[in-house]
């Protein structure tokens, strides 16, 4: 299936990796797809979620308060009380090794990072999308409307941004991402 993959979609599957990897998550989920989506905004489901008032930047913020991370808010508090979070991540991960806080417990150390169940999912209905509108390719459009369609992970975080789904959904069917 790879192979119907426009360069560009290729390109969102392959940085889905390294932003999982950034990220410290043991698999790559249909959050990393979206802000791999974002990596490049000519690609049209960029070009549709920048329309739609999303930027690469306040997405991975979404995606890493819904992974339970602590955003810059909640650091500068615990800085004000004295505490180090960065300091304690050091000392925990000396004591028990790299990603021990992270969700999952310790990642990889370089190598394949497996996709989730939900974002797998996401990658059959892109192809579904595509041929639903009768495309001989898979493109990034086709990839966000699998996440549209699958309602997990990454649907989710585009709600709590505010993004009216059902129009960016209309917006990627029509090709009206400029």
């Amino acid at each position: 299936m790879f192979e119907r993959f426009t360069k560009q979609a290729q390109l969102v599957v392959v940085e889905a990796q390294g932003v999982a990897r950034e990220l410290n998550h043991t698999q790559i989920d249909t959050n990393h797809l979206l802000i791999a989506i974002m990596g490049d905004p000519e690609n049209p489901a960029a070009r549709a979620l920048l329309e739609a008032g999303i930027d690469r930047d306040r997405l991975r913020s979404e995606v890493a308060t819904a992974n339970g991370h602590l955003g810059p808010d909640d650091a500068e508090a615990l800085a004000a009380l004295g505490i180090d979070l960065d300091a304690v991540r050091d000392k925990v991960e000396e004591a028990f090794g790299p990603g021990a806080l992270d969700k999952g417990g310790p990642r990889r150390r370089g190598g394949h990072i497996p996709f989730s169940k939900e974002a797998k999912k996401t990658l059959e209905l892109s192809l579904r999308e595509a041929i639903r509108l009768k495309d001989r390719s898979i493109g990034t459009e086709h990839i966000l409307l699998g996440i549209l369609r699958a309602e997990g992970e990454g649907h989710a975080a585009l709600r709590a941004l505010g993004v009216d789904v059902a129009a960016l959904r209309r917006t990627l069917e029509h090709g009206e991402a400029a």
